[in-house]
């Protein structure tokens, strides 16, 4: 492997930071007469569709997304390509049954709507399982990909961290929504041009994209064609598209951090133009990931850097590709670690404006009456909180890594009863409030039962098979079996419980 980080590198990815650290500073000098949470929170409901669609796809589009998808692509095939498909029937979804809805009850947090429909209780147990949730997955995001780029490159683990730890919360405190959409604008940028660096240097040293190609045809790497209905097989074309589309269309439609981006655009016509916009940046992404895959098996089909421990995890796959075809290039390893930390910081930022947006709206306003000036400097001193717990987070994860990961593992679990619950609440006039934290319950019970036996396997395989018991069921069926789960016990108990209230929320 040639090359290691040099000064050039070193200067692209302080100019990354740099440059998201400005936008916060314009949005704070430009907004400087703002006196409301909500325009600090929602941008005073006046973004247009391409900045809020760019930034949509940068939220959700981590560092784990840059490292991980191209090596399980390297380790398994490209068949999570058809999490294309899943990306289509989310936006249909979301911008049809979840955004009006939202949208017209001008609401700023989520879970306003559930106790607008069902009652507070379920509101407030919805808002606290967000935060804790977030606050726990931020600091993975921020961690990971950190220690992988740092065992490969040499680049300074806990600098890095730190450092985009405090650009990031520095832009969100000072700029508030405004600042995270305009910084997530640029950070898919530097992401695109990242995968772009590596993919066409990777196609100059192979000879083409044909030869690519036709490797990871050979190594059985193009596994299209793989419609085993096995519920146990990790990923096969039925997981993907159908447990891949609940999974998003619970991060789409009823996620906090998503949902407070489209509804802050300054009309209907323009948050549905958003979430479309955002499904080709989607594809964009995971067209670039998988083909970044098949580069990497390409490269490396006859010499396994894993197998030959030049790497000690997955996730390092990627920057060591980088460092072995790109470090003779000043500069363009540095692009790709700032496309990496890109991903974190849009990540990042998207959660702490969602943690002050959901504190503020469901744990101070309905309890406290504060002035709209006092408000707004609270979402402040909120997003400064919460991004130093997201760092303390990092911190944490460094030394409970496994553990933390398990506590994620078991919070994903809520997203499928969650998503039931809102479903519910939409779609079924006569679900009334008696079953509403008993459905979503029951969901995450059935869950909890088969997370705790299962979550080493699942985690820890190396195997896309797995093994052949209930409790080795792929793990991209929780979301949907979760959301299965909540809406027949809430319909069952509402039809039982013989109160039927009729609701058009």
């Amino acid at each position: 492997m040639s090359g290691s980080f040099v000064v050039a590198d070193y200067v692209v990815f302080a100019l990354m930071l740099v440059v998201s650290a400005a936008v916060g500073v314009y949005y704070a000098w430009a907004d400087r007469g703002q006196r409301s949470s909500g325009d600090f929170l929602m941008g005073g409901r006046r973004l247009t569709a391409l900045p809020v669609s760019l930034s949509l796809t940068a939220s959700f589009m981590s560092a784990i997304t840059v490292l991980s998808n191209p090596a399980e692509v390297y380790r398994y095939g490209a068949n999570i390509g058809f999490y294309g498909l899943s990306y289509v029937m989310t936006m249909v979804v979301t911008s049809e049954v979840f955004l009006p809805v939202f949208y017209r009850l001008a609401i700023t947090s989520t879970y306003e709507y559930l106790e607008l429909r069902f009652n507070r209780a379920t509101r407030l147990l919805g808002t606290v399982l967000f935060i804790v949730q977030t606050i726990l997955y931020t600091g993975i995001v921020i961690y990971a990909p950190a220690l992988a780029l740092n065992q490969v490159t040499g680049m300074d683990l806990w600098g890095a961290v730190i450092s985009t730890g405090v650009v990031c919360t520095f832009y969100c405190t000072m700029g508030g929504l405004k600042a995270v959409v305009w910084t997530d604008v640029f950070q898919l940028g530097v992401m695109l041009a990242g995968f772009l660096s590596v993919i066409i240097r990777s196609v100059v040293l192979q000879g083409g994209v044909f030869p690519i190609i036709s490797d990871s045809q050979q190594g059985g790497r193009l596994n299209f064609l793989d419609f085993d209905t096995n519920p146990l097989r990790r990923h096969t074309f039925w997981t993907i598209t159908v447990g891949g589309t609940f999974v998003w269309i619970s991060i789409y439609g009823i996620n906090q951090a998503q949902v407070q981006r489209y509804i802050s655009c300054k009309s209907l016509t323009h948050a549905r133009l958003s979430l479309y916009i955002n499904l080709l940046g989607l594809l964009s992404i995971l067209l670039c990931s998988v083909f970044a895959g098949m580069c990497l098996y390409s490269v490396y089909k006859n010499c396994d850097p894993w197998t030959a421990g030049l790497v000690s995890a997955p996730d390092q796959l990627m920057p060591y590709l980088v460092m072995d075809i790109l470090g003779d290039y000043p500069g363009l390893p540095g692009l790709f670690v700032a496309a990496a930390y890109s991903g974190s910081l849009s990540t990042v930022s998207s959660s702490i404006n969602a943690l002050a947006a959901v504190t503020v709206e469901d744990l101070i306003k309905p309890y406290i009456n504060m002035s709209e000036k006092h408000l707004s400097w609270t979402s402040k001193g909120l997003s400064l909180i919460y991004g130093v717990l997201c760092i303390g987070m990092a911190g944490l994860a460094s030394l409970m890594g496994g553990i933390l990961q398990a506590a994620i593992s078991i919070f994903g679990v809520i997203g499928g009863p969650l998503l039931g619950l809102f479903t519910l609440g939409i779609l079924c006039p006569f679900a009334n409030s008696k079953v509403s934290l008993f459905s979503f319950n029951c969901g995450c019970l059935l869950f909890l039962g088969i997370q705790f036996p299962s979550s080493c396997t699942i985690f820890s395989t190396s195997s896309p098979l797995l093994a052949d018991n209930w409790y080795s069921l792929s793990y991209l069926y929780f979301s949907p079996i979760g959301t299965i789960v909540a809406i027949s016990v809430g319909l069952l108990v509402s039809l039982f419980t013989g109160t039927v209230t009729y609701s058009t929320a």
